[in-house]
């Protein structure tokens, strides 16, 4: 199937770009680039009301207008990538395939703060809410969503080549055998890691710092405090203004955990490689 603009393919008038001092969301395609106001999305066809009864952003339920995400990503095609780009440096490159399906499984939708009617505040005390757009998913148990999936405060969403070809140096080394812990840890780390954190300086976000170089964790930290760490950060450094989430056992299986080190362990030693492919 061709790719379609968003304007193609909900019939909208030019009028429904973003408008001037209100929030917008930009989505590139190969078709192009375009900006959209939340009233623009929300008078698209397909703006229904979602009840999440167990929102990442909020812990309790709540309520969103929103667009399913294959109405969002019309004319793209399952083969794809697509890279949500939030406003505080958290950047998320997912398979398209499951943003596209509809049906009885897990489903993702775009949930849209409305400029007149805003979301509670992520914390008490503090503006920010997880708007003005926010990618919330009805079912995701039956998908094996993690909460690295539902990216808040979305500024941008594009059409994007896979984590891997864009930067090789993540890479475990090619000579791993298939059933080596570290390949499956890659992916535990795309998935959860490189939303936050870049690895041998190679990666999209800018929240975290790089875990390669220029030490590894597992150079300078205990394989059980580096469990600790990953597990709940809070209990290992003590900072209110840590942005790292815990991963609880629901969140990240002990398995993913122990592929995830096995991952790090090895790109260790695989720092000249990267630096030499900068």
């Amino acid at each position: 199937m061709r790719t379609r603009s968003l304007l193609a393919a909900f019939g909208i008038a030019l009028a429904c770009d973003a408008i001037a001092n209100e929030p917008a969301l930009t989505i590139t395609t190969a078709a192009g680039t375009m900006s959209f106001a939340p009233a623009a999305l929300l008078a698209l066809p397909s703006a229904t009301t979602v009840t999440i009864p167990n929102d990442i952003a909020y812990r309790r339920e709540m309520v969103f207008h929103a667009v399913p995400m294959a109405s969002v990503l019309a004319g793209v095609t399952p083969d794809q990538s697509i890279r949500f780009v939030a406003t505080d440096g958290f950047v998320a490159t997912l398979p398209a395939a499951p943003l596209l399906a509809r049906g009885d499984g897990a489903v993702a939708y775009l949930a849209i703060e409305a400029t007149d009617a805003p979301w509670p505040p992520l914390k008490a005390g503090e503006p920010a809410t997880a708007g003005p757009f926010y990618m919330v998913w009805l079912r995701p148990e039956r998908g094996a969503i993690t909460q690295e999936q539902w990216p808040y405060q979305i500024a941008r969403i594009e059409v994007v080549a896979p984590l891997a070809k864009r930067y090789p140096m993540l890479l475990p080394s090619a000579g791993l055998s298939a059933t080596n812990p570290a390949r499956r840890g890659y992916e535990v780390f795309a998935r959860n890691c490189a939303v936050c954190h870049t690895l041998n300086l190679g990666g999209d976000a800018t929240i975290g710092p790089d875990l390669n170089l220029p030490y590894n964790p597992t150079e300078y930290m205990r394989v059980d405090a580096l469990r600790r760490l990953i597990r709940d950060p809070q209990s290992l450094r003590r900072w209110p203004a840590s942005k790292m989430p815990a991963f609880s056992t629901k969140a990240l299986s002990d398995r993913d955990l122990t592929d995830l080190l096995a991952y790090l362990r090895h790109m260790a030693d695989r720092k000249s490689a990267a630096v030499a492919a900068k």
